[in-house]
């Protein structure tokens, strides 16, 4: 019989970080003050605040002031943070089954560290196409 487990919070977080890895050293140097955490879900209150009514519908977020409005005389006292979401991940990448689990947490950490950098959806495209 396989032993067949479904990646875990640590493994989701192992390809992210792989990710920003690969990214240009400046990219690297200026995503080190985000830090991601891997959550099974979103809770409750950041759902009903988007006005999402399926969690699974929510595969990452970021929360932080974007690069593009700190200043040096108006810092942002909130610390950058990226979440993944697990499972709204992991049944995305079982029901299209055209891109590997890899590829599909690549694609949501650059979008959420898109965020924080203010790139726009091209931007973050060229840099996933960049990655390959």
């Amino acid at each position: 019989m396989l032993d067949q487990t479904a990646p875990t919070a640590e493994d989701i977080l192992a390809l992210a970080e792989a990710c920003i890895a690969r990214l240009p050293q400046h990219m690297q140097t200026a995503a080190g003050a985000v830090r991601i955490i891997v959550e099974d879900y979103a809770e409750d209150e950041i759902l009903d605040e988007m006005k999402i009514r399926d969690a699974l519908e929510l595969s990452g977020l970021y929360s932080g002031v974007p690069l593009i409005h700190e200043s040096v005389t108006h810092p942002s006292m909130q610390s950058p943070l990226v979440y993944l979401f697990r499972l709204p991940i992991l049944f995305e990448w079982a029901a299209r089954g055209d891109v590997t689990l890899e590829e599909l947490v690549s694609h949501v950490t650059i979008h959420e560290y898109g965020h924080h950098f203010g790139w726009s959806d091209e931007e973050m495209h060229r840099i996933l196409d960049s990655l390959d």
